[in-house]
């Protein structure tokens, strides 16, 4: 029996594991994303497609630790002076969106979809409540939750979460089966939780991870750190407050502790793992014979409410001072409805202001909103570099510099500044008006122009130059631009950014002057550095660092099948080589 017993435990981990190890690798190849991934994975091993899972509801309970965790983390990066700081946005951009939004939404599904009042704000509050996964997820893939646009996304996030209370008293006041009496009595209780939360993070977390850490023992401090979420997440649940918030409040406490470190190392592992069991969960709640069934008017509803809150959230975007490319960024992200909005419709199909079928409908127009997200982000992403402002860039035209840089990102940047400090006159193009944008704030002029065309070099003044630059980060526009110089610009030398050994070879043999390899020079002074960090003397470190060089520039030149090369060409193949294999493999 405990054999049994244990094979029924093991097995549908095994079965979610396998689905998602199957799944997330191919979605991320073919640019879709993660969370898209979880979802199909999920939609396939539910209910309705295999149906190897039938009690989804429960693994979505469970798996919203996940979310919980996540908050927490995030928490931990916001001291509490900084959540201060941020409730201006928190009460001001959040309220604004949130209520014109629902105000958005509600009209929509009484006018466009003759729902009743009470129905028509049910769904339009629970389309209002974003995913914070899915958001804070890409807002952490992207490294921009820092970020100024970041934290007025956060606070949006934030004020949804705390809405989650005060739409669940209005739920218990729709009701035909309350008084409305419960609502008052639900939102004292949730006010008494906050403050007994934030005393016990206050005063008594720090002392307590203090015992913990003179134990000595790390499997103590991760259970301490476990207790820690579980037990806010437990706290804010029985008070009816969303758990995440609990988390996230319990992480914000925590924030100034020297235990943060520690602690964010050891939740983190459960955090992922979770994160991606709720996505999981999430595409096994979707129903396919209710899409089957529904299909028509679930599209129409899809798309009505994602045009409604997409149009609210760009316009307070615009009008509270974001550029228009961040106003579709932020709209591209909070089209969806999220998790919060599954315990919206739950509670309001038990209090019977919705019936089970508005309550299927809504969840599934929720679950078809949350995996459509990540695609509309690739879309909204592409549709912006592609449509980049060009205000205030000047295409390339007339210019007379000695030296011809074409590519201006984080390697042009810094090879042009030994040229400027030496007064070398130097014209600059780039294909990339987001670099252009970035050089002209610090007062640096580059022109816009595709070095792979043979008349924007023209008009680049690459007849003229003394020497091209070529510090473009794309190897093959790299190879078609020295095809071009070598024909029509003999006069000047070529210099070429080298992406890695391979491509040393191909411009090697192309006939190139000089060829750079971009993290070569960096990575040896990061070795010497390493060794006089040691106790090396630095006469020992230059003879290492020289006799490197010379084994990497004879193993080079091997590499370019035996041909026979003058003096000249050789010193050219490389001035700042790469180690050799012995101590580097391939790069």
């Amino acid at each position: 029996m405990a054999e049994a017993s244990l094979g029924q435990t093991i097995g549908p981990a095994i079965v979610l594991m396998g689905a998602a190890v199957a799944a997330v690798p191919l979605f991320r190849r073919l640019g879709l994303g993660s969370v898209l991934g979880y979802f199909t994975a999920g939609v396939l091993v539910g209910p309705s497609v295999f149906g190897l899972f039938t009690d989804t509801l429960s693994i979505l309970h469970f798996s919203e630790l996940g979310v919980v965790m996540f908050l927490f983390v995030i928490g931990l990066e916001l001291r509490p002076q900084k959540l201060w700081s941020m409730r201006g946005q928190i009460f001001g951009l959040g309220l604004v969106q949130v209520a014109l939004a629902i105000a958005a939404l509600a009209m929509t599904g009484m006018l466009v979809f003759g729902m009743s009042g009470p129905v028509a704000f049910i769904a339009g509050a629970g389309f209002v409540l974003s995913s914070t996964a899915v958001i804070m997820s890409v807002l952490q893939d992207r490294g921009d939750i820092s970020s100024a646009e970041g934290q007025k996304s956060v606070s949006i996030l934030l004020f949804e979460d705390l809405m989650i209370v005060p739409l669940l008293a209005v739920v218990a006041f729709l009701s035909p089966l309350s008084q409305g009496q419960a609502g008052w009595t639900d939102i004292l209780l949730a006010l008494a939780a906050l403050l007994v939360l934030l005393g016990v993070s206050r005063w008594s977390l720090n002392p307590l991870f203090a015992l913990l850490a003179r134990a000595r023992t790390r499997e103590v401090m991760t259970a301490g750190a476990l207790l820690v979420v579980l037990g806010a997440a437990l706290l804010m649940d029985v008070a009816g407050l969303s758990m995440a918030m609990g988390a996230f409040l319990a992480g914000v406490m925590l924030s100034g502790s020297s235990y943060r470190h520690q602690i964010e190392s050891d939740v983190e592992p459960f955090r992922g793992l979770l994160m991606g069991l709720f996505f999981l969960a999430v595409g096994m709640s979707l129903d396919l014979s209710v899409v089957a069934a529904e299909w028509l008017l679930l599209l129409t509803m899809l798309a009505a409410f994602t045009i409604a809150k997409g149009v609210v959230v760009y316009v307070v975007a615009r009008v509270l001072g974001s550029s228009n490319h961040q106003a579709l960024h932020r709209t591209s992200m909070f089209l969806q409805g999220g998790e919060f909005a599954f315990v919206l419709y739950a509670a309001a199909a038990a209090g019977g202001v919705i019936t089970a079928r508005e309550n299927a409908l809504f969840t599934t127009v929720v679950i078809f909103s949350m995996a459509l997200t990540p695609l509309l982000m690739i879309a909204v992403d592409r549709l912006l570099r592609n449509a980049e402002s060009m205000d205030g860039i000047d295409a390339a035209q007339d210019l007379n510099g000695r030296v011809l840089m074409i590519g201006f990102g984080r390697f042009g940047q810094v090879a042009s500044q030994l040229l400027l400090s030496k007064g070398v006159s130097l014209s600059v193009i780039d294909r990339n008006p987001a670099s252009i944008n970035d050089a002209a704030r610090f007062g640096f002029k580059v022109f816009f122009g595709d070095g792979t065309r043979l008349d924007t070099l023209h008009h680049s003044g690459a007849a003229s130059a003394d020497a091209l630059m070529i510090c473009v980060d794309d190897a093959k526009a790299a190879m078609q631009i020295v095809e071009l110089a070598q024909h029509e610009f003999p006069q000047a030398k070529i210099l070429v950014r080298s992406y890695d050994r391979v491509h040393s070879v191909e411009l090697i043999r192309a006939g190139v002057d000089i060829q750079i390899r971009e993290t070569v020079e960096s990575a040896y002074l990061m070795g010497e550095e390493g060794l006089r960090a040691l106790g090396f003397a630095d006469l020992d470190i230059e003879d290492a660092a020289q006799d490197i060089r010379r084994r990497d520039l004879e193993r080079l030149t091997e590499q370019v099948q035996g041909e026979h090369m003058s003096g000249r060409e050789r010193l050219h193949i490389n001035p700042v080589p790469q180690a050799s294999s012995e101590v580097a493999p391939s790069h």
